[in-house]
């Protein structure tokens, strides 16, 4: 199969909708740093506060735009003008950085998340690629630092849980590890972050995915076992699940690991398997293992960055296997993806749709939503669709 007319489709999203709706209306030319509250029009709705790793994200993003061959000199301006307003304003005294500023800089919400860590490690990172300055590169290795020195107590000091509540090892915390891990290694042309990313598989692919369920739970308890008697240990998010299949491909990848790639695309099958939608399409937001009630109320909704994740890993499977089963599923999501999300008359993508696949919001960007999985999706889909397309003329 060609990937041509898909290429074009998505480059044409990326260069005319998604970046320049991002690029109009996110910046904060009078205090810095952006604002994340879009409205569907791209008009700010919020402009009182700036979740930090919102804005690291959107650092990370133009960033990395600025090193592709759609190269814009601005983008790079923009996020390096991100990253001074962060770093200026963004740490406490223990350089922790908040999980929130005000509009002009000012401490709004407590270091209470460690995401916000994570982020900035990630945008440092890029940096530090884009620019070859040593200040990008120090700031990465001290976020990223604090990040894994609290991935097992993540709220510390802020934490309103008392001793005897349940405990979870969480598996956002250790994907995004692998995913630093894989940054690292390429920013800063090593392979010392091997490390992280082998010690975040092993825990994945042996306690967090069950050979028995078919499914990676969200939630597994302190020892590494399953917990089935709580909403929370039954808890699966298929989007998660999949981002972390492609995040462990790219490590599969770089180290030829042809077992590893096999395991991980029966894996990927498995969470496509469970989490589609068999009467409405798309793939679910929470589900429960036993199909028991969720406390999430927004759980049968169809949100935007599952589907991009999704489309991601079959692609990236189909590329390094050549199996048609991730053909089949790639047509699949993309078919009910490209339907459902596109805003024809704003530009962008509405981020949530109910089951159905029709919006429930119009906003762009929120607390949740920002530049960063669409404009990835779509960059990383051209590349993969890139590479395949060579495979076959070769």
């Amino acid at each position: 199969m060609n990937f041509s007319n898909y290429i074009k489709k998505y480059e044409s999203e990326l260069t005319n909708s998604i970046i320049p709706f991002w690029e109009k209306n996110c910046i904060d030319k009078e205090y810095g740093g952006f604002f994340h509250f879009l409205d569907r029009d791209g008009s700010v709705f919020d402009d009182t506060i700036k979740y930090m790793w919102m804005n690291w994200r959107i650092v990370y993003m133009f960033s990395e735009l600025y090193m592709t061959k759609y190269k814009q000199n601005n983008w790079l301006d923009i996020a390096k003008s991100g990253y001074d307003f962060l770093t200026k304003h963004g740490k406490d005294e223990n350089g922790q950085y908040y999980f929130a500023l005000t509009k002009t800089g000012l401490p709004a919400i407590s270091s209470y998340d460690n995401y916000s860590n994570c982020f900035a490690a990630m945008g440092s990172a890029s940096l530090y690629k884009a620019t070859g300055e040593k200040k990008y590169e120090i700031e990465a290795k001290n976020s990223f630092k604090n990040f894994i020195d609290r991935i097992e107590n993540p709220k510390g000091k802020w934490e309103k849980k008392l001793p005897n509540h349940q405990k979870y090892l969480s598996l956002g915390f250790y994907m995004m590890t692998a995913n630093i891990g894989y940054e690292f290694n390429k920013c800063f042309n090593t392979d010392e972050y091997n490390f992280y990313i082998k010690n975040a598989l092993d825990l994945v692919l042996n306690s967090f995915w069950s050979n028995k369920y078919q499914v990676i739970f969200e939630n597994i308890l302190i020892d590494k076992t399953i917990d089935l008697n709580s909403t929370l240990g039954r808890q699966i998010n298929p989007g998660h699940g999949l981002e972390a299949m492609w995040f462990f491909l790219q490590y599969g990848e770089s180290i030829n690991d042809k077992n590893l790639i096999q395991k991980i695309g029966k894996i990927i099958i498995s969470l496509l398997d469970f989490g589609w939608d068999k009467k409405y399409g798309g793939i679910y937001y929470f589900m429960d293992v036993l199909d028991k009630p969720h406390l999430e109320l927004q759980a049968n909704m169809k949100l935007w960055w599952v589907h991009n994740e999704s489309i991601i890993a079959v692609l990236y499977a189909y590329y390094l296997t050549k199996d048609n089963v991730f053909l089949t599923w790639f047509k699949k999501i993309n078919k009910w993806t490209w339907k459902h999300f596109p805003d024809k008359k704003y530009g962008e993508w509405f981020a949530y749709l109910d089951r159905t696949g029709k919006p429930t919001h119009l906003l762009k960007g929120g607390k949740w939503k920002t530049f960063f999985h669409l404009p990835r999706f779509l960059l990383k889909s051209i590349e993969l669709m890139g590479k395949i397309n060579t495979q076959l003329r070769n």
